[in-house]
């Protein structure tokens, strides 16, 4: 695979350029560009997100220190500061949207079948929720938030069996999450779960409308009729496992059916939880298995603020933003492709580390990624500070 191709040509290998130049050819996003295409526009703004580059400048500075291998990896003949800073801002970020839902479908196709959770059934399992990034609001003045504060939100769902984002909405800071339910797509008979802050109940039975199912953490502040209970062990963590139906005119008018309350003890983190599902048939305590790993989000959140670049952005305007976010999925997943499709153990932080130092090298990347013993390394805190 290697054929004296530098390990950043390598990793491009990976990629499908023959479905990106087909969604650039939708939006017409090379139209009156002379050198400086979205291709070399999107190997530049990967470039810098693997490489872990602090600005625009510092791309294009160590790009162009390296000018003649330049062409060999696809960064194209104009590489320059302005180049790049006028694609961000008016190529349409959709080409990068686009192309990142065609990679989270590569990824999930070779990436399902190494799933580690078990249970009686075989539908897909999402988490969603949202992160804040915040922004500057004199700069970024199209992000609203609070009255002195701007951020952006990245409204996520997480396919829990395979650890890929399969779907990313953007939006500004001040839009509540709940709404973001709107333009989720649901998929019949496959398994929805939420924090406590997207409880409402006119739309989570528009899941239950899709033939979907759901879980929600149950707020303090549940008013409810209990029907009868189920049988329940509380050996397990299962104080009670209850049908109910919601009372009041508006919660009953938003969910007219029969629902599931769950009381469940957690022993590791000495906490008792409430949930709140449609679901009938699967144990309490699968029910509760599946919310644990909801926190799966949380690390995905963590990780690509940590390592990749999309709390520090290289355009203030709302399509360079989006732009950079997405183009920050697509080096995820791009990861988690190379992992899967290599059959790797390592995980997708330490192929990241290995393969950002190394991007102007000419070792086949599979020996790159195998002859390392990395049994002792450590992921460093988020607050750790380094020297190097």
């Amino acid at each position: 695979m290697n054929d004296g191709k530098y390990v950043f040509a390598q990793i491009i290998q990976f990629i499908p350029e023959h479905v990106f130049s087909r969604i650039v050819e939708t939006y017409n996003g090379n139209k009156h560009v002379r050198h400086f295409s979205c291709w070399n526009q999107f190997m530049c703004m990967i470039f810098g997100q693997l490489s872990n580059r602090e600005s625009l400048r510092d791309t294009v500075l160590t790009i162009r220190a390296h000018k003649t291998k330049i062409y060999h990896m696809g960064f194209g003949k104009s590489v320059s500061k302005s180049n790049l800073a006028k694609a961000n801002e008016n190529r349409d970020f959709r080409i990068y949207q686009d192309f990142a839902y065609e990679l989270i479908a590569i990824a999930r196709k070779i990436s399902y079948g190494c799933s580690e959770i078990e249970l009686s059934f075989k539908g897909n399992i999402y988490a969603f929720d949202s992160t804040t990034i915040d922004l500057c609001l004199n700069v970024f003045w199209w992000a609203k938030f609070r009255s002195n504060k701007g951020a952006v939100k990245a409204h996520t769902l997480f396919d829990v069996r395979t650890s890929i984002p399969c779907f990313v909405h953007i939006t500004t800071g001040k839009i509540h999450d709940v709404n973001a339910l709107d333009v989720l797509t649901i998929e019949p008979f496959s398994f929805y779960i939420f924090d406590r802050g997207y409880t409402d109940f006119e739309r989570l039975f528009q899941i239950t409308k899709s033939l979907a199912f759901f879980i929600i953490r149950g707020k303090d502040n549940l008013k409810y009729r209990r029907l009868y209970s189920n049988e329940k062990d509380r050996s397990k963590g299962i104080i009670f496992d209850q049908i109910i139906r919601l009372v009041g005119f508006y919660a009953t008018k938003d969910y007219p059916e029969k629902l599931r309350l769950i009381k469940f003890f957690d022993k590791e983190t000495n906490q008792i939880f409430y949930f709140i599902t449609n679901n009938f048939e699967l144990h309490a305590v699968e029910i509760a298995f599946l919310y644990k790993k909801r926190w799966q989000i949380e690390l995905f959140f963590k990780w690509i603020k940590q390592h990749l670049k999309i709390k520090s952005f290289w355009g203030t305007t709302p399509n360079a933003v989006k732009t950079q976010i997405y183009i920050g999925i697509i080096s995820y997943t791009l990861m988690a492709i190379i992992k899967s499709t290599l059959k790797l153990e390592k995980s997708v932080y330490e192929i990241l580390q290995i393969l950002g130092i190394s991007f102007f090298d000419k070792t086949p990347i599979i020996e790159l990624l195998t002859n390392q013993d990395l049994q002792d390394f450590k992921e460093p805190k988020c607050k750790q500070l380094t020297l190097f």
